[in-house]
């Protein structure tokens, strides 16, 4: 029996400055993909003429065009893709040498329908260090039977992409965690690989990381989702404001403060000393400083991005029957984007 055919799909806008980066650690695979297919969305760059000519050198690349934001670039991305199993990743990523072999292996191998890789930060500064140790769990913090694939790192049988209608195009943001979601309620079978691993770079700043926050937390708004972690945070920093307000009168609350502060960054400081024990004292003293501005302003983004979200999905009775409808009906009620998006 011939093995099944391997599709590994992203899509890309405005990755001129890395996505060489991307296509040389594909081209570099352990197990070849039978295919690559890049979907170009609307790129005003030179994007689209470095994936050419890396197809002009003979590598086994499609380069389709469509979709106006990232779900729908990868519906068109798969769309085009011959592939029974599609490996997907993004653009701003290095795929590690054995990524595709093993975040296949559970499918190839008949065990699994959807699998979830992991992901690493490769910072480049102190403060994406910082930023990396606060935001982004080890392997060990991981649990396989809870853990849900993310867009830059999975794969799954095409099929199951079919059975939920593809990705959710009416999500602008955390469209990979609706998906998996969708895929659970189908019933397929999941699986984690935490050595099938992406690198990335975190963001450089506060603000570009304020801003990545508000939108992830503004997508969970739209989408309906982790109402109850976000009722929890807003919870926290009410009982913290009325316990620093308090604290003026009653002196020995500041203690309770300051065991919650240190619960905080707790898992933060430990990640850090794993990642990088071998900081400088003035750096380790100014990476500790920096994680809890970090924890601060990534929260404040997120309690300022969900009700945005909330509101966007009240306001718009089509966004609402569409977050209601998604994964029921399959691709014959799905958007028709190959119309709208024909491919190169």
């Amino acid at each position: 029996m011939d093995a099944p055919r391997i599709s590994l799909v992203c899509t890309v806008r405005d990755e001129a400055d890395n996505i060489a980066d991307l296509i040389d650690s594909m081209l570099a695979q352990s197990l070849p993909p039978d295919e690559i297919v890049v979907n170009d969305c609307q790129s005003r760059d030179a994007t689209p003429q470095i994936v050419a000519g890396y197809i002009a050198a003979g590598a086994p690349i499609r380069l389709v065009r469509g979709g106006d934001n990232i779900p729908s670039g990868r519906n068109n991305a798969i769309r085009h893709a011959r592939g029974a199993i599609i490996a997907c990743t993004d653009a701003g990523l290095r795929l590690d040498r054995h990524w595709l072999e093993r975040i296949t292996a559970p499918i190839r191998s008949g065990d699994a329908d959807v699998v979830g890789g992991f992901f690493r930060p490769a910072p480049r500064s102190l403060f994406e260090l910082a930023l990396g140790a606060t935001n982004y769990r080890d392997v060990e913090e991981i649990d396989p039977a809870r853990f849900l694939p993310f867009g830059k790192s999975c794969a799954f049988r095409r099929e199951a992409w079919e059975r939920v209608g593809g990705y959710p195009e009416w999500a602008n943001h955390c469209e990979d965690v609706v998906f998996a979601l969708a895929l659970r309620r189908h019933g397929f079978r999941f699986a984690f690989a935490p050595d099938a691993l992406v690198f990335f770079r975190p963001r450089s700043s506060l603000a570009a990381f304020a801003r990545q926050y508000y939108f992830y937390a503004r997508g969970d708004g739209v989408a309906g989702l982790w109402t109850g972690r976000h009722l929890i945070r807003y919870t926290t920093y009410t009982a913290a404001t009325i316990l620093a307000l308090a604290s003026w009168r009653h002196p020995w609350m500041l203690t309770l403060i300051a065991a919650g502060g240190a619960a905080y960054v707790h898992k933060p400081l430990w990640r850090l000393h794993r990642r990088a024990p071998a900081l400088s004292g003035a750096d380790l003293i100014r990476a500790v400083i920096l994680i809890p501005i970090i924890r601060l302003v990534g929260d404040g983004a997120k309690m300022v991005g969900y009700p945005a979200g909330v509101i966007q999905r009240f306001r718009s009775a089509s966004l609402r029957a569409a977050v209601a409808g998604y994964g029921k009906e399959g691709l014959q009620q799905h958007h028709l984007s190959d119309q709208r998006h024909p491919g190169a």
